[in-house]
């Protein structure tokens, strides 16, 4: 029995946003926010530091938005009074970072499995339409990796709903959050079967844009390693040599955010021909090795800033990520199903989203890594103070 389709012929009035404040939810929050007349509710566990310039700052949007700061596995009240409130939910809240699947594995099933359920629950009570991201990571491994025809596109394209999902051995802890993720999948289509929940579900492909992730010793955070465009900016701006995780032979296939974000609004406003299905939101077009993507990021930085090129380092994947790191090999994204349904493409090429996204990166974060590398020489160069006898 397929997923029931929604008979609704225009968009919702209310939406609620649960991780608002993080790398997409504020993308998301800022375009819906500047071009419809949406009601929004917001919620999440982190600070609104990506919203701030929405929290006030305007007051014409002041009665649109509402957010509240709280953590959805310990406030249930709240996140089922949002959503009852709501005519869709959207839901952003996970942990995404390859670096915390080996060091926190159960916190990564957790967080993208058993702590998506209430939100399920409360869609299905509440007849509301859920909206929920998943990942492109569910597909796995290509076919191609494992030896089958190459040139053949059914053995790497990867397409909703024939690509077969190939991952490693349990003990491979790389392979949690992809299995978490697809879990909730598998358990969001069995309510649309047995409960009638209209769903639609997005696989994002390594959206990229400003605001994404974090620069460690700058956002609060003093280590850590963020994806790769936020490692390798990070290493751009200290001067240090970007880090190939083995050699960054596999290939990511990038989407900008703005791009990415107007395919979310295609399926918020035409739930007649959205729900029911998953959808790859991606850009096949800006697929590329990571050790070109490096390339091309150390060339784009010292274009930009005029300082002497960087270099590269390679170090295995267990080295940097810990043991049980494996990876996909290669994401590029069908395209049949999102252009069917909903006739959109991405526009923005790789260099361009590249380009404005290196900037805001400068911007915001070079002065501040350059002050704190000035007071660790200065640290340095110190002489030590003598001890009093």
């Amino acid at each position: 029995m397929a997923p029931k389709k929604s008979t609704k012929e225009s968009g919702p009035k209310t939406v609620c946003i649960v991780g608002v404040a993080g790398f997409i939810g504020s993308h998301l929050l800022e375009k819906l926010i500047r071009e419809t007349t949406l009601h929004i509710l917001g919620c999440d566990m982190v600070a609104p530091t990506k919203i701030q310039q929405l929290l006030g700052a305007e007051k014409k949007w002041a009665s649109r938005f509402e957010f509240h700061q709280m953590d959805i596995r310990e406030d249930l009240v709240t996140l089922e009074k949002l959503i009852k409130m709501s005519d869709t939910v959207i839901n952003l809240a996970a942990i995404c970072n390859p670096s915390e699947y080996i060091k926190q594995p159960v916190n990564t099933i957790n967080s993208n499995f058993t702590d998506a359920q209430d939100c399920i629950k409360f869609c299905v009570k509440y007849d509301k339409h859920l909206v929920h991201f998943s990942t492109c990571e569910i597909y796995g491994r290509t076919l191609k990796s494992y030896g089958l025809d190459g040139d053949d596109p059914q053995n790497y394209i990867l397409d909703e709903e024939t690509t077969p999902m190939i991952m490693g051995p349990v003990s491979a802890q790389r392979w949690c959050y992809a299995c978490a993720k697809q879990l909730v999948e598998r358990l969001i289509y069995a309510h649309g079967t047995e409960n009638n929940l209209k769903f639609t579900i997005i696989r994002p492909y390594n959206w990229i844009g400003p605001r994404m992730d974090y620069v460690p010793g700058v956002d609060g955070k003093d280590d850590g390693q963020p994806r790769v465009l936020a490692s390798f900016m990070t290493a751009l701006m200290k001067d240090e040599p970007l880090v190939l995780v083995n050699g960054g032979e596999v290939y990511r296939t990038f989407c900008y955010v703005d791009d990415a974000c107007e395919a979310v609004m295609k399926i918020l406003m035409n739930p007649d021909k959205s729900t029911g299905h998953a959808f790859n939101i991606g850009n096949p077009e800006n697929n590329i090795q990571i050790h070109a993507l490096a390339k091309l990021m150390i060339e784009m930085y010292a274009k930009i800033t005029g300082k002497p090129k960087g270099k590269t380092q390679t170090i295995a994947g267990e080295v940097y990520y810990g043991k049980g790191y494996e990876d996909s090999d290669l994401r590029i994204p069908s395209m049949r199903l999102v252009k069917k349904q909903l006739g959109w493409e991405p526009k923005t090429t790789l260099k361009q989203a590249m380009e404005m996204t290196m900037k805001v990166f400068i911007e915001k974060y070079a002065d501040k890594l350059a002050g704190k590398k000035r007071e660790a020489d200065a640290k340095e160069k110190a002489p030590a103070k003598k001890s009093r006898k």
